[in-house]
């Protein structure tokens, strides 16, 4: 599948521009969702609340999601999908008409990496992340799938004393860099997270992860994937998730304005966060929705056209039924977008000394209405 393109999303509008905009259609809504949700997540306080299902299980629980929206999955390899159980998601695929999206490296699980995957100063352990990475692209390709997002979990420090932050930085990307160069053409959608479980991740806020992008494709030399940056395509992007920005105590709509900015948006990960709390996986909606509301506005204006990836952990909900309620909730949410004032707000914009108290009001009006 070509790279989508992502370059209309840095485009600056006039005033005239934005109001078409944000009076034409509606923000496309695709869902897609991690297959890792549909069984419980393990949890060093108490015992599962719900059974350990298969990944036949997991795909035949997705299946009955596709009426309510669910278009797309998410999976690590070698985890929950990989080359020996390839047949079974291209089945699965052909049956349901539900795409796998995205294939991810598992870098932070494994003893191995335990000191870092793709920054270790172990080079064995840095050889066999790359190795993981590669192999994460190559399914990638063979998928057609729209890019691979990737996440640093166990890369970064619980302690900054004496810690070569410099050198750990430049071996990710130099790693990663070097594996895109062995299947070129792959775009990653880079995931940014500030802690959890290391004490500080690499790349950790939004800007953070907007400041690997160039130290990646610097480092590329292949000559597809000069050709796509040379004419335009962004091929380290980045996948925010809405709970790790506010972990970080991100505002979310300020936040994803810098991928959106730079036409780098490839994808979002959704779900509800308390600010600054550790990494909840709540559905969708149920905390600070002014927040929910800010990002899709955001998106519908700079025309985002990727899909919405729900990554939960329901503890103590069917996972279908919370699911179902973080696909409600952003339509929802598109709803209350879609019936403002946009001419007003824009207004607003423009000229805030004239509109002292609009912006505020025509938030409030928009929580008094009932979605459709």
């Amino acid at each position: 599948m070509p790279l989508m393109d992502l370059r209309g999303q840095s485009l600056r509008l006039d005033p005239v521009a934005m109001l078409r905009r944000l009076r034409g259609a509606p923000l496309p809504l695709r869902f897609s969702a991690g297959i890792w949700c549909f069984s419980p997540a393990a949890s060093r306080f108490h015992e599962p609340y719900q059974p350990a299902r298969s990944i036949e299980e997991r795909l035949a629980l997705a299946a009955e999601l596709k009426p309510d929206g669910l278009a797309a999955l998410e999976a690590h390899v070698p985890d929950e999908i990989s080359r020996e159980n390839l047949d079974l998601w291209r089945r699965f695929s052909a049956e349901t008409g539900i795409r796998v999206l995205t294939v991810i490296p598992q870098l932070f699980r494994d003893a191995e990496f335990e000191f870092g995957s793709l920054s270790s100063p172990i080079e064995p352990a840095r050889r066999r992340a790359i190795e993981r990475t590669i192999e994460a692209l190559e399914l990638n390709r063979d998928l057609d799938t729209d890019f691979m997002v990737l996440w640093p979990g166990i890369d970064g420090v619980e302690l900054s004393y004496g810690a070569d932050i410099v050198g750990q930085r430049e071996r990710f990307a130099e790693g990663l860099a070097e594996a895109m160069e062995a299947v070129p053409g792959v775009r990653v959608a880079f995931e940014p997270k500030p802690y959890e479980p290391r004490g500080r991740i690499l790349f950790g806020t939004t800007a953070e992860g907007m400041l690997l992008a160039p130290m990646v494709e610097s480092r590329l030399r292949h000559p597809r994937n000069r050709a796509l940056l040379d004419r335009g395509d962004a091929l380290l992007c980045l996948n925010p998730e809405i709970g790790h920005v506010l972990m970080g105590y991100e505002d979310l709509a300020m936040a994803i304005a810098w991928p959106l900015g730079q036409g780098r948006l490839a994808h979002l990960h959704v779900n509800s966060q308390p600010l600054g709390n550790y990494d909840q996986d709540l559905s969708v909606g149920l905390i600070s929705p002014e927040q929910l509301d800010g990002l899709l506005l955001l998106l519908r204006l700079h025309g985002y056209d990727g899909s919405m990836g729900i990554d939960i952990n329901p503890e103590r909900l069917p996972v279908e039924t919370a699911i179902r309620l973080s696909m409600d909730a952003l339509r929802f949410a598109n709803e209350r977008i879609d019936a403002i004032d946009h001419a007003r707000l824009i207004d607003a914009w423009t000229s805030p000394a004239q509109h002292r108290g609009t912006v505020e009001r025509i938030l409030l009006e928009s929580y008094r209405r009932a979605p459709r």
